[in-house]
C-alpha cells in the first residue's frame, strides 16, 4: 500500500502525505501503525480520519493507540453531535469515548481538525453548536474546524441493500444554516 502512495510523492506539497479513512481506521490499528511507521521512515506525513467511536483507555487498545500516535501527524476527528442522547439517536452509540479521545489528544498535544456534519433538524441547532464550540475551546490542539454539510449522495446504497435509511426525508442544510454553524463554531479562527 505504501509503495503505491509513494509513486505520487512528487505531487504532494511540503506537508502532503497519506490519510487513512474508512470505515473506521482504528479498527485496523495494527495495520495502520505498521503503515505509518514505514511512512515516517520515508519522511511521509500521516493522517487518520476517525470518528473515534472505538477509542478506549482500556488495554490492549490504549497501548496500541499510543504506539500509533508516535507515527501520526494529524487526526481528523468527526464529532457528529455534542449531546450524548442525540448522538445515540443519530448513530446508535454514545459520544463519551469520542469526546474522551479528543480530550486525550489535547493532553498529548496531537494536532487535530474537528469536523462536524451539519444535519438539518438534528445537529444544526444553535444550542448544540454553542455546546460544541465550548468543548472545542477546552482543547489546546485544534488546528482547524470544518463544518461538513449533510448530503444525500449515498442514500441509493441503502435502498439497494434494502436497509431503512435513518435520515430519510432530511435535506441538505441551507446556506444560511451553514453560515450560522461556521459563525457559532468560530471556523475562521482556525484558518
Amino acid at each position: 500500500a505504501l509503495d503505491k502512495a509513494l509513486k505520487y510523492k512528487s505531487y504532494w506539497s511540503d506537508n502532503g502525505g497519506i490519510t487513512i479513512s474508512g470505515g473506521e481506521p482504528l479498527l485496523q490499528i495494527d495495520f495502520v501503525t505498521e503503515l505509518f511507521r514505514l511512512a515516517k521512515k520515508e519522511g511521509v506525513n500521516t493522517c487518520i480520519d476517525t470518528s473515534g467511536a472505538n477509542f478506549t483507555r482500556e488495554e490492549t487498545f490504549f497501548s496500541k493507540f499510543n504506539e500509533l500516535m508516535k507515527y501520526t501527524d494529524l487526526l481528523l476527528v468527526d464529532i457528529k453531535h455534542m449531546n450524548d442522547e442525540e448522538h445515540c439517536e443519530l448513530t446508535g452509540k454514545s459520544n463519551k469515548n469520542i469526546l474522551d479521545m479528543a480530550k486525550y489528544l489535547s493532553q498529548i498535544n496531537k494536532p487535530v481538525w474537528i469536523r462536524h456534519v451539519l444535519v438539518p433538524g438534528i445537529s444544526d441547532k444553535d444550542e448544540y453548536l454553542i455546546e460544541l464550540d465550548k468543548f472545542i475551546n477546552t482543547l489546546n490542539n485544534v488546528k482547524k474546524v470544518e463544518v461538513l454539510p449533510y448530503h444525500t449522495l449515498g442514500t441509493f446504497k441503502w435502498e439497494e441493500l434494502g436497509i431503512p435509511y435513518k435520515l430519510e426525508g432530511v435535506s441538505a442544510p441551507s446556506k444560511e444554516r451553514i453560515d450560522n454553524a461556521n459563525k457559532l463554531l468560530h471556523v475562521n479562527n482556525y484558518q
